[in-house]
């Protein structure tokens, strides 16, 4: 099976994908692995990519999409693959259609875990982390026996800068504003399988297995 996982910060994208690629036994492919892959296999276009992360500019599409062309012809994703943060634009979708199209190869399906944005935020903006051993916590929904302190080693629990309620709403608005069209991209193509976040886990991990035509 061939599909995308799609989702804001805070959806819960990370547990659900960790869940599938177990599920359907294929290899979880996120942008920074393919990157990684292809600088350590040395390929020419992981040279290339290499040199603009050293500048700390953005890689071209057309150096991307050749990574991503080298890591779907890799013998793991022969019985399908699961990506994960690409393609981020339209021109990119558009671009991997035409890659699976070149290979004899087909989406299944665009998995987009569809949280509410006030919801998102609650569970952003929640989050607390142990300065001493990084355990994490949730103001709301998994706080500390003892507030302000860890519950394994005592030290002081947190709130990162960038889990502030201001910087949560800049980072989704973003997202959102980015992601949209593609979700209309693959909805017009009649590919995507919207699902309800704010569900408990492993009811969304149902919801997602019935849009595949699975039961587990």
């Amino acid at each position: 099976m061939r599909i995308i996982l799609m989702g804001p910060p805070g959806a819960g994208k990370g547990t659900q994908g960790e869940r599938l690629v177990e599920e359907l036994q294929i290899p979880h492919i996120s942008t920074g692995d393919m990157f990684r892959r292809a600088m350590s296999e040395g390929t020419q276009l992981g040279k290339k990519a290499q040199e603009y992360m050293k500048k700390g500019e953005l890689v071209p599409d057309e150096v991307t999409i050749g990574i991503v062309k080298e890591r779907l012809l890799a013998s793991d994703c022969e019985t399908g693959f699961m990506l994960d943060g690409f393609p981020r634009t339209v021109t990119q979708a558009d671009a991997l259609d035409k890659l699976l199209n070149e290979i004899n190869q087909e989406l299944d399906a665009v998995i987009y875990i569809n949280v509410p944005e006030e919801d998102l935020i609650t569970r952003m903006t929640g989050r607390r982390i142990c300065k001493q051993c990084s355990a994490t916590y949730h103001a709301v929904f998994a706080p500390p026996k003892t507030a302000d302190a860890c519950d394994k080693c005592q030290g002081e629990v947190y709130q990162r800068d960038d889990d502030k309620a201001e910087t949560v709403e800049n980072r989704l608005k973003v997202y959102l504003k980015n992601t949209q069209p593609l979700i209309n991209f693959y909805k017009e193509k009649g590919l995507l399988k919207e699902i309800n976040g704010k569900q408990d886990m492993d009811v969304v991990f149902k919801d997602i297995g019935q849009s595949l035509g699975r039961k587990w």
